[in-house]
Formats: structure tokens, C-alpha cells, sequence
């Protein structure tokens, strides 16, 4: 098709040009242009598969006194390391006794995981070996663009991570937090062979739907409105306005609460409480408060808020929600394996049943909620609840007390 749209005349001789010496040089030309055509959209294609995180866009031009100063310091938390996939870079910290019982703890939707650095930190101190990660699109782990942050994607990242480490998690326990909850009981629901134990705390996948607001519903329903202007509402709602201090009201976490019953404001994207947004993120920087954090991501990581957006649209947080069911069925099989007269009881989730820790006055997670629907799908033998003082910030604020309830659970259920 090429060569018939050329006009006879050039395909003759030109100044000395022989016909064929022109017609190989055409050919030629244009052969080179489609190959660097083709290598160019493969280029473009290949920048925009992730969203770099702030550690290679922003770090590098901050000064020293700048970087002391961050809310969430690239070394917040011990034995740091930036995994490389092809999903994009993962930020993984892993520290404590190598021979330490394992634990694998996982983030809610907006703080990354130096806000489970508290409970990381006692589980070492009572001689486990922990290791934290920040989901994609938080902290300092890239975004995918590309991809559906799904069920998919987020137990794609846990194997991931898991591989990353030099020694071998091929069993270990399970901590969630608020989504990482959700995605926790995803995990376990294909992988329940390596799961020893489940514990959720203020988890996210049984939350009712008619905590979703009207407001809620039109932003986060795709097609209602344009993309790009739901983005920028979507930022405008999850950012802080203000750094708030210590003891200053305000907070959120899942885009869950935005009754008029729950929240303060009325029209929150989400909130967990007057202590959330103000709860220092971790008793070893008093001065760093969760609000601070998450308006850090908004402000530098250009890939938070698709993650945030697509996470409330596509991810296991709101009820009913087939995982559940399906690890009923898993927990089931345990407990009837444990009661077997022959053959040995099945590998993971021994004891099953999990442990689910919830905050007495959770606004999001809300505790009487919970505890009648996660006995009603698991069953009452399927989990074992705890409760304990304070709201959705409970993790950071009573893991000490969060970490005996676990070591109470692996005792009453050794594995």
C-alpha cells in the first residue's frame, strides 16, 4: 500500500539514481521510522505502567533539616528496603529475631504502614520477627496506573513481599488493620495453608452499606461523574486541611462513615473519630500525627489518590462479602480436622477460628455491627472478639495491649 501511493516519477532514476537503489532506500526509511515508532509507544507505555513514589520524586531535592522534618521518614522503621517488581518499587521493613514466631502486618487505606510501627515493635519485643510493608500507592511504594486495585492486585503484592525476604515465610501470622483487615481475610482465604493465625483489628469487609453516603455514593460510583473531576474532589475531600496537633478533633481512614450519626462534620470523606486524624502515628515521634502523614501522601505521591479512589471502589471493604463466607468454610474443615479422631489436623489457621480486636467507640468499624455479623458468617466457634478502649486509632494507641491479646490467642491455639 505504501509503494502504490508513491507517484511513478521518484521510482525512476533521479539525479543518477538507479530505480531500485531509490525504491530500497524509500523502503528502508520507512521500515526505520515504524520500528522507532513502535519502540517510542513502547517507551510511553512502559513510564506509565506506576507511579514513582515520593522516595525518587521528592526525597532527592529535599535539604537535610527538610527531610528530618518529614511526618514519615524514609527510615521510620527498622530494616528498611525497597523491593523492585514489575508492578513497581514496594517499601518493606523486616525486623526482630530471625528465629522469631513471623508476623505479617498490613496497613488500612491511608496510612501507610509507620502506623503499625507501634505493634511492630512490641511483637519484637516479645521476640517475634515482623515484617510491614506499604501497600501500592502509599508510603514510599509506587501506584500502579494500569491495574484494578482489587482483590488481585493487593494478594499479588503480599506474595511479593513475602518473597522479598531472605528467610523463609512459607507459614506465619497475620495482623490487618482497618482495609489491610480485608485483605487479610483475601490472603487467607487462597493461602490458608501458610496463615497460622488471622487476627483483625477494626477490620474493614463486613462494614453495612447503609453507613455509604449519598455524597459517597455519587463520587465514588464510576461514570456519574467525569474522572478527572472526581479525582480532584476526591483530593480535595481526603486531604487535611490542617496539620492538626495532638488532642485536636478531626479524622479519617475509610470512606465508610459519612452519616450524619458518625460524623462531626457531616460531610467527611470518612472519619474515624475526634481522636483519629489528631492520634500521634507513633509513640516514638509524639509529635507526628496521622493527619500529618496522610496530608504528606496527598501533597507528594502522585499515585495516592488513583490508589485511595480505586481501592474504595474495587477492594473488600464494605459487606456482604464472598471471602467471608468462603473462610467459614476453611475455619470449618479446621476445627473438624482438630476433632478427627484419625489424620493429622490440616496445615494453617490451627485453632479455627480468628481473633478480631475492635475499639469500644469505633465510628467506622462500628463494634456492635461487627461482632453480630462476623458471628453470623463465621459462625460463633469461627472468631473470638476482643474489645478494648478507644476508636479506629486503637492500633496505634493500645498496641501494647493489641499484642497480648494476640500472644493470649497463639497460646489458648499453639499451631
Amino acid at each position: 500500500m505504501v509503494l502504490q501511493s508513491i507517484p511513478s516519477s521518484l521510482l525512476g532514476t533521479r539525479a543518477g539514481f538507479p530505480r531500485t537503489a531509490l525504491l530500497a532506500a524509500t523502503v528502508t526509511t520507512a521500515a526505520c521510522l515504524s520500528i522507532r515508532l513502535i519502540l517510542q509507544s513502547k517507551g510511553v507505555k512502559q513510564q506509565q505502567l506506576s507511579v514513582s513514589s515520593p522516595r525518587t520524586t521528592t526525597l532527592p531535592t529535599l535539604s537535610e533539616k527538610e527531610t528530618l522534618a518529614l511526618p514519615y521518614p524514609l527510615d521510620a522503621l527498622p530494616g528498611g528496603r525497597d523491593v523492585e517488581t514489575p508492578y513497581g518499587s514496594i517499601r518493606v521493613y523486616e525486623w526482630g529475631p530471625e528465629d522469631g514466631e513471623k508476623v505479617l502486618l498490613v496497613h488500612g487505606i491511608s496510612t501507610p504502614s509507620v502506623a503499625l510501627g507501634d505493634l511492630g515493635h512490641e511483637f519484637v519485643g516479645k521476640g517475634c520477627r515482623v515484617m510491614l510493608f506499604d501497600l501500592f500507592g502509599r508510603g514510599y511504594s509506587d501506584a500502579p496506573s494500569d491495574l484494578v486495585y482489587d482483590a488481585r492486585l493487593y494478594v499479588t503484592q503480599f506474595l511479593l513481599v513475602l518473597a522479598s525476604s531472605k528467610l523463609s515465610w512459607t507459614n506465619f501470622n497475620l495482623v490487618g488493620y482497618s482495609l489491610g483487615g480485608g485483605l487479610c481475610v483475601l490472603f487467607a482465604r487462597y493461602f490458608p495453608h501458610q496463615v497460622n493465625s488471622l487476627t483483625l483489628v477494626a477490620s474493614c469487609g463486613l462494614i453495612r452499606q447503609h453507613h455509604v453516603g449519598w455524597k459517597s455514593r455519587l463520587l465514588y460510583s464510576s461514570g456519574m461523574l467525569p474522572e478527572f473531576l472526581v479525582r480532584v474532589l476526591v483530593r480535595r475531600r481526603i486531604r487535611p486541611k490542617i496539620a492538626q496537633p495532638p488532642g485536636a478533633a478531626g479524622g479519617a481512614d475509610i470512606a465508610s462513615a459519612e452519616t450524619k450519626k458518625y460524623l462531626p462534620n457531616g460531610d467527611g470523606d470518612s472519619n474515624g473519630g475526634a481522636e483519629f486524624d489528631s492520634t500521634s502515628i507513633s509513640k516514638f515521634r509524639p509529635r507526628t500525627t496521622v493527619s500529618s502523614v496522610v496530608r504528606w501522601q496527598v501533597d507528594h505521591h502522585g499515585g495516592f489518590v488513583t490508589a485511595f479512589l480505586s481501592t474504595i471502589r474495587n477492594a473488600p471493604i464494605y459487606a456482604p462479602q464472598q471471602d467471608w463466607k468462603a473462610l467459614n468454610e476453611i475455619l470449618e474443615a479446621r476445627r473438624g480436622s482438630a476433632l478427627a479422631e484419625e489424620g493429622a489436623p490440616t496445615s494453617g489457621l490451627h485453632a479455627g477460628k480468628i481473633l478480631m480486636v475492635l475499639g469500644e467507640d469505633d465510628p467506622i468499624v462500628v463494634k456492635e455491627e461487627t461482632i453480630e455479623d462476623a458471628q453470623k458468617t463465621l459462625g460463633v466457634d469461627g472468631v473470638e472478639i476482643a474489645v478494648l478502649p478507644g476508636g479506629h486509632e486503637i492500633p496505634i494507641t493500645a498496641s501494647s495491649d493489641i499484642v497480648n491479646r494476640v500472644e493470649a490467642f497463639w497460646r489458648k491455639y499453639p499451631a
